[in-house]
């Protein structure tokens, strides 16, 4: 995602429960452009939430086309790479097809390398880049081998970004369960399982947004003195054991 120009504000809504607030989908205010990339072409109808916005279809392993693509979209104030692979597509350790994890290495950290280089010519003063990583990154799980040394090179990329395109502010966001349709490859009553147990155990006890990932998004999109870091957006997800 790419945004023009440097400040971006999202609608706000009140929750039934306390006093929380969080960022609601919808137009751009304060005269943010905004363009959303994805591999593939998603109609209104599918995503009117996406609808105010400019959408390119764009496949961030094949670096050519993300060149072409930041050369399309000219000068910007802010860069947000949430690409990655698909739940599961990078198979197991052992798996004696090694395509799977070369996929996911090409989709989340190649991918990102290369959204980075080509956007890097077109950001403008004070702009920003942001990377969205997980809670893998911080801690292995049993079955993720694919992802917790990919996410990790990705952090440690930001933070080598972000002395090499000083002053350009690099960061990245680490998420935890956020509930939306990336779970949707697993059984629907694993899913319903999985939210039950996050709503149990994490000291937030309730689920993660994708609005909730937003809202960090805009904050380190315009605070200026925030470099290099991770936010994490997980409710509370690393103070406790693995629950899925």
């Amino acid at each position: 995602m790419v945004v023009r120009p440097h400040r971006q504000a999202c609608r706000r809504r009140r929750r039934q429960k306390g006093d929380r607030t969080r960022c609601r989908p919808g137009r751009p205010r304060h005269g943010a452009a905004v363009t959303v990339a994805s591999r593939r072409n998603v109609s209104a109808e599918e995503r009117p939430d996406l609808a105010a916005f400019d959408h390119v279809v764009l496949d961030i392993r094949d670096e050519a086309a993300v060149q072409a693509a930041f050369e399309a979209v000219g000068p910007f104030d802010h860069l947000v790479v949430t690409a990655g692979p698909e739940l599961g597509s990078w198979r197991s350790f052992m798996d004696p097809d090694m395509s799977g994890v070369r996929s996911y290495l090409e989709g989340k950290f190649l991918g990102t390398w290369a959204c980075a280089r080509h956007a890097a010519p077109h950001l403008k003063a004070g702009g920003s880049m942001t990377f969205l990583t997980g809670g893998t990154g911080a801690r292995a799980k049993l079955g993720l081998a694919a992802v917790t040394p990919t996410f990790a090179a990705v952090e440690s990329l930001s933070q080598s970004l972000a002395l090499e395109l000083a002053p350009v502010r690099v960061n990245k966001i680490r998420p935890g369960f956020i509930d939306t349709d990336f779970w949707d490859v697993l059984p629907a009553a694993k899913v319903e399982e999985i939210r039950a147990r996050v709503r149990a155990n994490f000291p937030a006890r309730e689920l993660g947004t994708a609005a909730d990932v937003g809202h960090a998004a805009v904050f380190l999109m315009t605070n200026p003195y925030v470099k290099g870091t991770v936010l994490e957006v997980s409710g509370g997800e690393l103070l406790v054991d693995w629950i899925f």
